[in-house]
């Protein structure tokens, strides 16, 4: 299992990076490759296009519909009515309950950014997980001012397809129950740290700090960490002092098109 970073941008697009976007690939007994992706917030189209032919994606798994998390999903549609190789099947979409209506708000009347028999949206519902080749996905509640969901995807390992592996991504959170469910034994947890401690204490039940991020690691015995979506004012090296100052592993920054295999 590969996981890519397509955009980490925390809040919107910055000048280097997309908003938050994550491809996850991995390949079958037969060699096939399976591709979902976690997230496609704003600008992330173009990136993802970088990655793969958003086409060729099998399925789309959102944690929320703040627009930094799933804004280009409009503008996929456009990409997918009009490709010149032809329309196809529509491609599963799998997000918090009203998705469908809040994607069909932002397109609009159109015709040109209609979604149906584009992207079939599918509700999460916690603890019933979804199946996209050999990775499974499942959702998991967690804190923020929408509906929102942390995902696990299980897949096979790069170096042993025989074992199983472990990618947890947080979504948008702030500490929570979901959180230390989802960062639980967890290979990767792919987190986020939009705030800092001292500067955001009085925000709570929106993001994490690096430090509360690194928490639920150590909680969860995550054997390694991913800091992303961090906003264009945190300066990097607060975030990782901050989460080094409690977990002692395998700790980095996302960067766009960076890939940790699992």
């Amino acid at each position: 299992m590969r996981l890519t970073v397509v955009g980490c941008a925390g809040s919107y697009p910055s000048a280097a990076s997309a908003a938050s976007s994550y491809l996850v690939e991995a390949d079958d007994a037969a060699g096939r490759t399976w591709r979902v992706v976690l997230d496609l917030g704003s600008g992330a189209l173009g990136a993802l296009q970088r990655h793969c032919d958003p086409a060729d994606v099998d399925a789309f798994a959102v944690s929320h519909m703040h627009a930094d998390h799933c804004a280009d999903l409009v503008v996929l549609g456009v990409y997918l009515r009009y490709r010149p190789a032809g329309r196809l099947p529509a491609i599963p979409v799998h997000a918090p309950p009203g998705a469908a209506e809040r994607l069909a708000q932002m397109a609009g009347s159109d015709p040109a950014t209609g979604l149906s028999g584009c992207l079939d949206v599918q509700d999460w519902v916690e603890g019933t997980a979804v199946d996209v080749g050999p990775l499974r996905l499942e959702p998991i509640a967690v804190e923020h001012p929408v509906p929102s969901f942390g995902v696990r995807v299980t897949g096979p390992a790069e170096d042993d397809p025989t074992r199983r592996v472990t990618l947890a991504y947080t979504g948008d959170t702030d500490e929570c129950a979901g959180l230390t469910a989802l960062a639980s034994d967890a290979d990767l947890l792919l987190s986020e740290a939009a705030f800092l401690e001292g500067r955001d204490d009085d925000l709570r039940g929106v993001h994490l700090t690096g430090r509360r991020a690194a928490a639920a690691a150590v909680a969860g015995d995550a054997r390694r960490l991913v800091l992303t979506h961090l906003v264009a004012w945190n300066d990097p090296v607060a975030s990782v002092a901050e989460a080094r100052a409690v977990y002692d592993g395998a700790l980095t920054v996302a960067e766009p098109g960076a890939v940790y295999r699992l």
